[in-house]
């Protein structure tokens, strides 16, 4: 059988990245199942004062101390992780929804050009739809959530919210993987 040329596949690669993008527009700003992952802070303008207090830079922190390797041989850090709370706190700059939607399809066009590069490695042309699909699909799923879990296993998201992320996923995986089955060259 004859391999694909990965130039053939701009047009899958392009389109499932459209695609993909839209759809999580929707899933995000239409349907209401991400509304409920982010609860907000009672009184927040007492954690804002609190936080620009402290002078806190972009960046990851971790609270308490303890949650550190050095921090948990401190006795004094080890009640504080006791008594709580323990989390996670991520300062980011003022958002720019230009530069996220910019940066998101590119990512949409990154997972596409890698499904479409292993599909030219995988399939050869003239595969038929359901078996493109099966094989590519899978790999967008994959790349559009699994890596969602460790968020919930390691970091504290709640784990309705990162089994929404891979519905979502899942969804996409299926958009990506329909889109090349239906123009995988012949």
């Amino acid at each position: 059988m004859e391999q694909v040329s990965l130039v053939s596949l701009w047009l899958p690669i392009l389109l499932s990245a459209v695609i993909v993008f839209f759809a999580a527009f929707v899933a995000w700003t239409v349907l209401p199942h991400h509304r409920s992952d982010w609860a907000p802070v009672p009184n927040d303008d007492t954690l804002l004062q609190a936080i620009r207090s402290l002078g806190l830079e972009r960046g990851q922190y971790v609270f308490p101390k303890a949650m550190t390797p050095e921090g948990a041989k401190d006795p004094d850090a080890k009640k504080k992780l006791e008594e709580g709370p323990v989390g996670s706190l991520i300062i980011w700059p003022t958002p720019s929804m230009r530069k996220s939607l910019v940066q998101y399809f590119v990512y949409c066009l990154g997972v596409s050009f890698f499904v479409a590069y292993l599909g030219h490695a995988a399939l050869d042309a003239g595969a038929d739809y359901l078996h493109v699909f099966r094989v590519l699909g899978t790999i967008a799923f994959l790349t559009y959530s699994i890596g969602a879990i460790p968020q919930s296993i390691w970091f504290g998201q709640t784990w309705s919210s990162t089994w929404k992320s891979v519905i979502d996923g899942l969804v996409f995986g299926l958009l990506t993987g329909g889109t090349f089955g239906w123009l995988w060259p012949g």
